[in-house]
């Protein structure tokens, strides 16, 4: 840890922020059907052949759901003060629906985590959805491409976690980068459900259409949730409420270009604003969406507007890098969902965006984070909660000296935590707190077991899946002692 750079952000955090480690039940949980849990989306998409990149699935995933006692232990010797976590729909209302039965061996699981985290002072930051329909309701009737019957669905879920474990629960997210979802699900078709317009790799979907369609049902369904907790839970339980939303920094590829400034800020709209607009500003989607994609874009009745406007109680935040934008001159496509412009790893300077990790988008640009961080303040002016923030590092094949010893992923957190310092002390950011992705390495969606974010390396051949510290932990957690005020 470099102290000079960060020595004058001392204590610049607020004393009460949080900072963790996120994490989601698909990725870590493993169990996939054990204790009555019914089948998710995920759980489909693995056990088809060719969908995974290493032909894994995740039903082991690393054990988390057999060995959290010891996990929790792991986290508490990071220091953190906080643990993001998502539930799993299917584990806990296996069949998903309204009238379905709930199963409550999985409440029972859920309910002890949190207990565990509690009694090792450890606060719990719970995600209701991170991508995991139950796959019941999508033989149904066609999961979030039926509105009206999947928000009731989806709000019933939310009420049974208020109900159980609200009590003990201060903060909840209810959905996790639905524009992630939609994009990957529907529009290139390379995550569950797996749809779109590409027959050669999905049978069904429509990559024009339906992704605008099922996040029209995400921003109102987590409104519906929202409301319910604000009107019968929020003042008995005294917990706050929001949405997590993706978005990577665009930066111009030409800075003196009027055509490339305007285009990264129209691929700033599209990416974060498409969400966070309708939730955080107007009540609707950016009129730059609207002007490429007309009536392919859904329109909020005005009571949707209404109700989704204001329906979170903080922003969060999930970024990992920064993109090199270009304008198009071409017309957009069809299928374009990224305001018709190219997303290039150089500038026109030839400047690099940052350091290659271990996934071909990621590069580290903790220049770009500080940017967006400001460019976020200024729009919403709410406070932010860093919700997902890592990286991969190239090589990291098995537990050595070097992989442990994990510089390139302590560069990463270096630069990262001090753009959120100066962000705070010299931008007047209100940042609250910070969760890396991620705890341990985990099975990271269609890139299976070949994608490692972990601050913790597991040895997936072990029967355990053991568990080896790598170094950035004890990083992270010497950044946090020394600028969280004491």
């Amino acid at each position: 840890m470099d102290y000079d750079r960060v020595k004058d952000l001392k204590g610049v955090l607020r004393n009460d922020f949080y900072w963790g480690y996120a994490t989601a039940a698909t990725q870590v949980e493993g169990g996939w059907n054990a204790d009555g849990k019914g089948e998710s989306i995920w759980d489909r998409f693995a056990h088809t052949p060719g969908k995974v990149k290493d032909a894994s699935t995740p039903d082991d995933a690393v054990l988390s759901y057999y060995k959290y006692k010891e996990d929790v232990a792991l986290l508490k010797s990071y220091g953190v003060t906080g643990y993001r976590f998502s539930l799993s729909w299917s584990r806990i209302i296996p069949l998903g629906g309204k009238d379905d039965p709930v199963n409550e061996a999985g409440i029972r699981y859920y309910s002890n985590l949190i207990d565990e985290l509690l009694a090792n002072k450890i606060t719990p930051f719970v995600t209701l959805f991170h991508w995991d329909t139950p796959q019941a309701l999508e033989d149904r009737y066609g999961g979030m491409l039926n509105k009206e019957k999947y928000t009731p669905d989806f709000v019933r879920y939310a009420s049974v976690l208020f109900e159980r474990f609200g009590d003990r629960v201060k903060h909840w997210i209810t959905y996790n980068e639905p524009g992630v979802y939609t994009l990957a699900g529907y529009a290139a078709g390379v995550h569950a459900p797996a749809r779109s317009s590409n027959r050669a790799l999905n049978e069904e979907g429509d990559s024009s259409t339906e992704p605008f369609i099922v996040g029209h049902t995400e921003l109102v369904s987590h409104a519906y949730a929202v409301k319910l907790y604000r009107e019968k839970f929020q003042k008995e339980q005294k917990g706050i409420i929001g949405i997590t939303l993706h978005g990577n920094y665009s930066e111009p590829w030409d800075e003196n270009d009027p055509l490339d400034v305007e285009a990264a800020e129209r691929a700033r709209e599209f990416e974060i604003a498409w969400y966070a607009d309708p939730v955080h500003k107007t009540g609707d989607y950016p009129a730059s969406m609207r002007a490429q994609l007309g009536d392919r874009l859904p329109r909020f009745t005005a009571e949707e507007s209404k109700l989704v406007l204001g329906s979170s109680d903080f922003y969060g935040m999930n970024s990992y890098t920064t993109f090199y934008i270009r304008h198009k001159d071409t017309p957009p496509e069809l299928n374009d969902h990224s305001g018709n412009v190219d997303k290039l790893d150089t500038n026109s300077k030839g400047v690099s965006r940052g350091p290659e990790s271990d996934t071909y988008w990621l590069r580290t640009a903790p220049w770009g984070f500080r940017k967006l961080l400001n460019w976020i303040w200024k729009r919403y002016g709410v406070p932010i909660y860093i919700t997902e923030n890592g990286t991969t590092a190239k090589g990291e094949t098995e537990p050595s000296e070097a992989v442990l010893n994990d510089q390139f992923r302590i560069d990463f957190f270096n630069g990262y935590l001090e753009a959120i310092g100066r962000a705070v002390k010299e931008d007047g950011v209100d940042i609250r707190s910070y969760f890396a992705w991620t705890f341990t390495d985990n099975w990271e969606w269609a890139a299976g077991y070949t994608d490692r974010f972990g601050v913790t390396f597991i040895d997936f051949e072990s029967e355990g899946k053991k568990r080896y510290p790598k170094k950035s932990a004890y990083v992270v957690k010497d950044l946090f002692q020394h600028m969280v005020k004491a």
